[in-house]
């Protein structure tokens, strides 16, 4: 799927910043940033992720920030009853 249509059905940026420790270094938070297109509520590619951080790679995740923005969204439409001339 192209970007245009995976926008067109839904899909919107996901980005997470992952904190994690390294195995050497417990004491020591680092963080990852990782970001795709994604739809929410389900955030799958997210959760996948995720899980295969934790599948396979060493350091252990301490906690996962997200956000999520859809980039199409419904047009906003407003009645307006007023008429401003401009000379």
């Amino acid at each position: 799927m192209t970007e245009g249509e995976m926008l067109l059905k839904g899909y919107g940026v996901t980005t997470a910043e992952m904190f994690y420790r390294m195995p050497d270094y417990i004491n020591v938070l680092n963080s990852f940033v990782w970001q795709d297109y994604d739809r929410a509520p389900d955030h799958e590619r997210l959760f996948e992720f995720v899980e295969y951080w934790q599948r396979e790679i060493e350091g252990p995740l301490h906690s996962v920030r997200f956000t999520h923005r859809k980039l199409i969204a419904p047009g906003e439409w407003r009645h307006v009853t007023g008429e401003f001339p401009l000379h």
